[in-house]
């Protein structure tokens, strides 16, 4: 077999991408964006993958979260900040619960491309292309908006840089610190007189409390004060992934220069399409969505395709079946990877599943299903004896009103409040953080319950 090259896509059927008007513009686009630096680093995709090899046995836990579908004109500073605050949040109590290092991955500063369940739409009856994100064309209604326009490519990398840059300062800044992050959870807490919240919460104090009376702080432990944060999205406009693909140097294999994590969708699964193929030649951690729809003989193919030296924390299957589906589908999946005795880590989205129509007119998701989900994916995997490595979340840190439900209790008739997406409904930071703390109880009993099995 001849080594992969990184157009090597290019020859390969594709699915949900755009066809350009103007080769000429994107070309030169593409050849712009191959002189640009890389948004990531090569060591650091190889550390990510370490961890991630740690969530599949069991030893950390995947937290994975962000926006459906990124804005050119709602990004801001503050977006930034609070959809990171909340993360940092969620990852304090699922620590907390998990009792092992939580791994924290945005969906951001690259998740600008999205599939569409049709390539065209229809308002007032008039039928135009579908929006696939900003990254490619436009939200307004009208024929020129819907044009693919390569340029875009070119602002959202300008937008994923300056995102990347802020995170970093983030992570190692002091706004990372474990004390400080745990007051704003107390904060949420308080806020809800929410009592088992408020049990868990005033545990994880005492424990800060304890350690920061046996000299262990900010001042005198680097990992208090700063965090690993690595970004990811889906894979899904290849001129663009190409373009930032490079070579690295110390190990001679390719990366994927513009996010630490990327991941196919169910819907560019094909493993002789386009996606697969680019996916499996770069050394960065690979996710892939499998649904409903993911035969145990596809997953075995790609699994082979995607990880060919089956190496830990490579390959993450990302379950997404729908609220009492789990315990359909996943049985059959966790069962063809025995079978190929492959190494991958199992992680619950438990959002795309579960999307509907309110009956005012807005897509939702209710909160009860997506909680239903992530239980019916613990539950599933407690009963096969495999490790549930993580869950992966759109959500944001702002206080909109997307999803149903929560201990807020956002009715459908609030959905028209602050409903803000460009794609799908988030859950905000609310729903975000109460769903931490349910997650957090999971990890407890399944904690529990193995070192019962052990001490037995």
């Amino acid at each position: 077999m001849s080594e992969w090259q990184k157009s090597d896509w290019r020859s390969k059927p594709r699915v949900q991408m755009p066809d350009y008007t103007d080769p000429a513009a994107l070309n030169a686009v593409e050849a712009q964006l191959s002189k640009y630096p890389p948004l990531v680093f090569a060591g650091e995709a190889r550390r990510l993958k370490q961890h991630l090899g740690a969530a599949g046995r069991g030893e950390a836990f995947l937290l994975q979260g962000g926006d459906c579908a990124e804005s050119f004109d709602q990004f801001s500073a503050d977006a930034i900040r609070d959809t990171f605050k909340v993360m940092l949040q969620m990852a304090m109590v699922l620590t907390y619960g998990a009792k092992v290092p939580v791994v924290k991955v945005g969906r951001m500063a690259g998740q600008f491309a999205k599939p569409r369940s049709a390539p065209t739409e229809i308002i007032d009856g008039v039928e135009l292309p579908s929006y696939r994100g900003d990254i490619i064309n436009e939200l307004a209604f009208t024929p020129g908006a819907r044009i693919p326009d390569p340029s875009k490519m070119l602002q959202a990398y300008t937008q994923a840089a300056a995102t990347l840059n802020l995170l970093r300062a983030f992570s190692t800044g002091g706004f990372a610190d474990m004390s400080r992050v745990h007051s704003w959870t107390l904060g949420f807490t308080d806020e809800q007189e929410v009592q088992k919240y408020s049990e868990i919460a005033t545990r994880i104090q005492d424990t800060i409390d304890f350690m920061a009376a046996a000299g262990i702080n900010a001042d005198t432990t680097h990992e208090f004060s700063t965090v690993e944060f690595y970004t990811s999205h889906e894979s899904l406009l290849l001129e663009y992934e190409e373009a930032l693909t490079r070579l690295d140097s110390t190990s001679g294999k390719w990366l994927a220069g513009s996010g630490h994590m990327i991941w196919i969708g169910d819907r560019t699964r094909q493993p002789d399409g386009a996606h697969v193929e680019f996916c499996r030649g770069v050394l960065n951690p690979i996710g892939l969505k499998c649904g409903p729809s993911t035969t145990a003989e596809d997953l075995k193919v790609l699994m082979a395709r995607l990880n060919p030296e089956n190496e830990e924390g490579k390959l993450t299957l990302i379950a997404r079946f729908g609220a009492g589906k789990a315990g359909e589908h996943l049985p059959r999946l966790i069962k063809a990877v025995k079978e190929e005795g492959a190494k991958v880590t199992w992680v619950c989205d438990p959002m795309h599943g579960n999307t509907i129509k309110s009956s005012t007119g807005y897509k939702t998701r209710p909160f009860d299903s997506v909680l239903r989900e992530v239980r019916d994916f613990f539950g599933v995997h407690k009963a096969e004896g495999t490790v549930p490595g993580g869950v992966h979340f759109e959500m944001t840190g702002q206080d909109v009103t997307e999803c149903t439900g929560g201990v807020r209790a956002v009715t459908e008739e609030d959905l028209s409040d602050r409903y803000h997406t460009a794609c799908d409904p988030r859950l905000n930071a609310s729903q975000s953080l109460e769903l931490a703390f349910l997650v957090a109880e999971e990890l407890s009993a399944l904690r529990a319950a193995q070192s019962a099995r052990q001490a037995g």
